[in-house]
C-alpha cells in the first residue's frame, strides 16, 4: 500500500509540470488571437471592392 502511495504522489507531481512557463502560454494566446483579429480585418474591405 505504501509503494502504491509514493507512486501517486510521483506521478502527482510530475503531472503538475508545466513544459513553460504559465505566462507564456497567455502571451502566445494572445498572439494567435491578434493573428486571427489581423486577418479577419483584412477581408473589410473585401465585398466592397468586388461588387
Amino acid at each position: 500500500m505504501s509503494s502504491l502511495v509514493n507512486l501517486a504522489q510521483q506521478t502527482e507531481e510530475h503531472a503538475t509540470q508545466l513544459p513553460m512557463p504559465a505566462w507564456l502560454y497567455g502571451v502566445i494566446a494572445f498572439a494567435i488571437l491578434m493573428l486571427l483579429l489581423l486577418v479577419t480585418v483584412s477581408y473589410r474591405n473585401v465585398r466592397t471592392r468586388h461588387a
